[in-house]
């Protein structure tokens, strides 16, 4: 996928159960995080980052969705430990993990394993790939992502 394609509709269920499709933002930027596993360190850390920045996100119009290969289960308990405000989508077939091929082989301990590489994708109103951000460092991520998409709102007007 590079920038300016236009990014295929997906659906996965979100952690309430419900299905959640990309096509159901049509208009507005979506901030799509994926991030290896609910409950660890760096994802705890990136995730309570966009839930501290969500309220400045929404106002620069965007929504925010996170997305893991954890079941709908594991993302609710995650939800609801770490009081996050928006939708996680459980993509435990790893089909939009395929998607945006974020699935790489890391090296865990010694032991080579298949994981989410943590990234960031800003996709515009109309579906387009605005950006990529690749193998995200969780801390101050958010910020990140914001000031982007402030930039990018001043040039599309």
């Amino acid at each position: 996928m590079e920038l300016n394609d236009k990014v295929a509709d997906f659906t996965l269920q979100n952690d309430e159960g419900n299905m959640v499709s990309l096509s159901d933002f049509a208009g507005q930027p979506v901030v799509l995080f994926f991030y290896p596993r609910a409950n660890t360190p760096g994802c705890t850390i990136e995730a309570c980052g966009f839930r501290d920045q969500l309220k400045k996100l929404q106002a620069a119009g965007a929504v925010v969705l996170g997305i893991s290969r954890d079941t709908v289960a594991a993302q609710a308990k995650f939800k609801a430990r770490y009081e996050l405000t928006y939708p996680l989508l459980a993509d435990y077939e790893e089909k939009v993990c395929k998607q945006f091929d974020v699935l790489k082989e890391k090296n865990m301990y010694g032991k080579k394993v298949w994981g989410i590489v943590r990234t960031t994708f800003l996709i515009g109103p109309d579906q387009t790939l605005v950006h990529v951000f690749p193998k995200v460092k969780p801390e101050g991520h958010a910020e990140e992502v914001l000031a982007l998409l402030k930039e990018w709102k001043k040039s599309h007007k």
